[in-house]
């Protein structure tokens, strides 16, 4: 790949003085070479943000509208040179690609489109009294590798509608498509409204303890987000964590076997596995397992997987190395425990972060396969019993992100849904998210909202105006 991509600083696009190499996980190949921020970088980004934030939270909400859906317009123009560019770095098949690309845009479209609340409580011939929204700040933005374009997205939209500015640094696995992003909007925002610095692992340490941060948003492993936070508590700035999860799906033995089979199956793998709210741990009723699981590795054996850029491809490879070999750990594991593999477990001696779609056969609840998230192509099938039982173990995660209960009655699903100890529970289906609908983790899962007016508001601080009426 010939282009050269660049950061967006204070409005200027700029290679900066060193770069890395981006690796497509499929082939293990340089696809890219992106800028690796300097401190002075970071600072020079800090600044223009700073220096750019009055007058952008000045700007009426109408005007920040409009900047919004041309960004969203340019996204959807250039979707399928940005769907490569991803498909490259990410690893994702092209479709997905495209569909993350299309549903960032359409995300910005929908989020220009709230309204900032303002509240009266007082109106008298004595005293007016209203709350009202005002922007935090500066932004501290940092976004994972398995949807790059979408969160950065997710974080961007409302920060930006709410007045803030914003700089933002994607992973390293993932920074081209992002800083392409970049150069593609940098006209559309006044100078230093919005900063794009890609960088090494050192980078994120620098930004989240830069003292003229106001505010950081982060999605990341819940580990990661614990050193955010330390880090945050030395300024008080305001955070907003998405982090990890271990999410559970509850299928009861009324299910249509055949019928749900294959959505329980992307629900798992979808993207490879490599999504926050994927189900991690299936709990089967004893009634109806052995069909279920049969037809899950039924299914799962029509599955392709390969390179994303291949015709065909349903399933790529782990993103990244480190990742890689996370989940092979775990697979191995499992072989060391003797546990029974209806699919899958193999290694592959070919090119790529390649681990083949795996399926467990009812492991112990204290193996780590249940235990720990494993973000990658591997699920454990568990038998259960009883209701009141398989809760108790599902709430016994120190992880509380989603979960999914499967049943052929809606009513009874909806009653467990409410006693699942997670910030959201879907019936009969997963990983359903929409710009309407907030999204937020208990526990170890994380602190704040994504999504929907309350994760609008994240950006916002409460302040409250009183006017003393005269005489």
């Amino acid at each position: 790949m010939t282009h050269a991509f660049k950061m967006l600083i204070g409005g200027n696009l700029e290679e900066g003085a060193a770069q890395f190499d981006v690796l497509n996980p499929a082939t293990e190949e340089v696809v890219g070479r992106a800028p690796d921020a300097t401190r002075e970088d970071l600072n020079r980004a800090v600044a223009s943000a700073r220096a750019a934030f009055p007058g952008w939270a000045a700007t009426s909400i109408e005007e920040r509208r409009r900047v919004l859906k041309s960004m969203a317009e340019v996204l959807g123009a250039n979707a399928h040179s940005l769907k490569q560019l991803l498909t490259s770095e990410q690893g994702k098949p092209s479709p997905d690609a495209e569909t993350e690309i299309l549903g960032a845009a359409y995300w910005i479209e929908a989020v220009s489109a709230l309204d900032i609340p303002v509240t009266v409580h007082e109106d008298t011939a004595e005293r007016y009294s209203e709350t009202r929204r005002v922007p935090v700040g500066v932004v501290c933005a940092i976004v994972p590798w398995n949807f790059p374009v979408f969160i950065a997205i997710v974080k961007l939209a409302p920060a930006l509608l709410a007045g803030n500015t914003v700089v933002l640094k994607p992973s390293p696995f993932t920074p081209l498509s992002t800083l392409r992003f970049g150069e593609l909007v940098a006209s559309l925002l006044p100078p230093g409204v919005l900063n794009i610095i890609s960088g090494g692992d050192a980078l994120g340490p620098m930004m989240t303890a830069h003292p003229d941060f106001d505010k950081i948003s982060f999605t990341g492993s819940s580990a990661t987000g614990k050193r955010v936070m330390e880090s945050a508590s030395s300024t008080l700035k305001r955070i907003t964590l998405e982090l990890g999860g271990n999410d559970a799906a509850i299928v009861l033995p009324d299910v249509d076997v055949e019928a749900v089979a294959q959505q329980l199956f992307w629900a798992a793998f979808a993207n490879n596995g490599q999504v926050c709210m994927a189900t991690k741990r299936m709990y089967i009723h004893r009634d109806i397992y052995e069909p279920l699981r049969d037809a899950l590795v039924a299914y799962a054996k029509t599955v392709k997987v390969g390179n994303g850029a291949e015709q065909g491809t349903q399933l790529g490879p782990i993103n990244n190395a480190a990742q890689y070999q996370c989940v092979l750990d775990l697979i191995k594991d499992a072989k060391d425990q003797g546990y029974t593999f209806l699919l899958g477990g193999e290694s592959l001696e070919e090119p790529g972060y390649f681990v083949p779609i795996t399926l467990i056969d009812n492991p112990p609840e204290s193996s780590r396969i249940v235990q720990e998230e494993q973000f990658g192509p591997v699920l454990p099938l568990i038998k259960f019993d009883d209701v009141d039982d398989v809760i108790e173990r599902v709430n016994a995660s120190s992880y509380g992100l989603g979960g999914s209960v499967w049943s052929g009655d809606e009513d009874r699903a909806y009653a467990i849904a409410q006693r699942i100890e997670t910030g959201t529970v879907w019936i009969n289906e997963a990983i359903y998210i929409a710009p309407s609908l907030p999204f937020a983790g208990h526990k170890d899962s994380g602190i704040g909202v994504e999504g929907g007016l309350e994760g609008l508001l994240e950006y916002t601080i409460t302040q409250n105006i009183t006017r003393k009426r005269s005489a």
